[in-house]
């Protein structure tokens, strides 16, 4: 994929682009970057799509935000509108895992017009559950850890004994890996504090509003507790629009596995083609 910097309001963000066709954006989740989203797979670029992907502000290759606080929803949605503007893209297919899918959420509220088709990606932010102070005192711990210890500082914050035992050093080994590759850790740092405290949308409710062509993708939470199954079901209820799907349980996490989770934004890009929403 060809690579680029991308400038949001002096913030400057990595890019990469390959293939042409009907454009696909894809947004990464809170810690990771830009590679896991489709997880290497190139069978979107492949089949006659456009697919940029781009690490969000603080994360891998990209720039800290130019204030600590700056990594709200409301930047991270105009972020995103920096990179279709930048890239002349006047409507695409999103597709966002966890933080990623909340940013398309908020994307799809305030410009429903440069939204053909979204896909969710274990989405993980449950209103009812905003400031709850047990769950945002484990992102400031997570944050403090990286800021003390690096890698190994959050990795002895992380607990991996919730996952089952089959997942442990899989998780762990990507984990490590993802957070490897961040050139200024003390603002992803930041962004583990600010994030959970931002939100995207203030009910499920308000997701009804969005009528573009959508998929949430759920993931059994024997595998992902942090992202449960129930609130992606709950994510394509209130859309007005979506269809939920997921691994069989005890299979592998489709957000995991590149070559499927491409097939199914594919197929939802090719619904929004059929429909005439991309121009």
């Amino acid at each position: 994929m060809a690579e680029q910097t991308v400038d949001a309001s002096g913030v400057a963000l990595a890019l990469a682009e390959a293939g042409e066709g009907i454009p696909v954006v894809a947004l990464h989740g809170l810690s990771a970057t830009r590679h896991y989203v489709l997880m290497g797979s190139r069978t979107l670029e492949r089949s006659g799509h456009r697919v940029i992907a781009y690490d969000a502000r603080g994360h891998g290759g990209s720039g800290p935000a130019p204030d600590p606080s700056a990594y709200g929803y409301e930047d991270l949605a105009g972020d995103l509108t920096a990179v279709l503007d930048e890239r002349a893209v006047e409507r695409a297919v999103l597709a966002g895992a966890s933080m990623g899918a909340h940013t398309i959420a908020r994307f799809a509220l305030e410009r429903p017009d440069r939204v053909a088709a979204a896909v969710l990606i274990t989405p993980g932010h449950d209103p009812a559950e905003a400031g709850d102070p047990e769950r945002l005192a484990r992102w400031d711990a997570l944050a403090q850890g990286l800021r003390a210890g690096g890698v190994d500082g959050f990795m002895a914050v992380y607990e991996q004994e919730a996952l089952p035992e089959r997942w442990r050093e899989t998780v762990q080994t990507v984990v490590r890996q993802r957070l490897a590759r961040h050139q200024h850790p003390e603002a992803v740092a930041d962004a583990l504090e600010v994030v959970p405290r931002s939100q995207p949308f203030g009910s499920l409710e308000d997701l009804r509003a969005i009528d573009a062509p959508a998929v949430v993708v759920a993931s059994h939470d024997g595998a992902d507790p942090e992202h449960p199954y129930a609130l992606a079901e709950a994510y394509a209820g209130a859309l007005a629009n979506a269809r939920l799907v997921s691994e069989a349980p005890g299979e592998s996490p489709l957000a995991w596995q590149g070559g499927q989770l491409s097939r199914v934004i594919g197929a939802v890009a090719s619904e929004a083609a059929r429909e005439g929403l991309l121009r």
